[in-house]
C-alpha cells in the first residue's frame, strides 16, 4: 500500500479528501444561507437572531478554511466555485427568509445533514488511520449536535 508524506494510504486519503470536498460544498451553501437569513430577518426576535446568525456565519467561515486546508494537507485540491458547491450541496438553500421560525428551522435542516457527512468522514477517517481528519469531524460533530439541540430547544422541540 502506497503512503503520502504524512504516512496515509493514498487510496483512502484520496476518498477522505473526496468527502472533505462534498463537506466543503455543503458548509459554503450553509454559509450562504446564514448570512442570507441574518441580512433578511425580521421580527420581534430580531435582535437576538440577528447576533445569533452572525455567531454562526462566523463560525461556518472559519470551519470552511478549516476544511479546505484539510483537502489540501491530503493532497488534494478543494472545490472554489459556486457552480461546484450547487453541484455538489444536498443542504437545503434558504430563499428570502425572513421569519423566525424558518430561518431556525433552516439551521436544523442544513446542520442536520453536515452530521449526516461528517460522520461519514469521521468512519472512513477511523479506518484509515487519518486522526486529522478524525478529529477534526469529532469537534465538528459535537459542536453542532448542541447547536441542533438549542435550535430545537429554541421552536419548542425536542432532539
Amino acid at each position: 500500500m502506497a503512503k503520502n508524506s504524512i504516512g496515509l494510504d493514498i487510496q483512502k486519503t484520496e476518498s477522505i479528501a473526496k468527502d472533505l470536498n462534498h463537506l466543503l460544498a455543503n458548509f459554503q451553501i450553509y454559509y450562504q444561507n446564514l448570512r442570507g437569513i441574518h441580512w433578511n430577518i425580521r421580527g420581534k426576535r430580531f435582535f437576538d437572531l440577528h447576533v445569533k446568525f452572525e455567531e454562526l456565519y462566523t463560525d461556518a467561515n472559519l470551519k470552511v478554511d478549516i476544511i479546505a486546508e484539510r483537502i489540501l494537507t491530503l493532497g488534494a485540491t478543494p472545490l472554489h466555485t459556486f457552480e461546484d458547491y450547487t453541484k455538489a450541496a444536498k443542504v437545503p438553500v434558504g430563499k428570502n427568509i425572513s421569519e423566525d421560525e424558518k430561518a431556525v428551522r433552516l439551521i436544523v435542516d442544513s446542520l442536520s445533514e453536515l452530521l449526516k457527512i461528517e460522520r461519514q468522514i469521521l468512519n472512513a477517517s477511523g479506518e484509515a488511520n487519518d486522526e486529522g481528519s478524525n478529529a477534526l469531524m469529532s469537534d465538528f460533530i459535537s459542536e453542532q449536535e448542541k447547536t441542533v439541540w438549542m435550535m430545537k430547544a429554541w421552536l419548542g422541540e425536542g432532539v
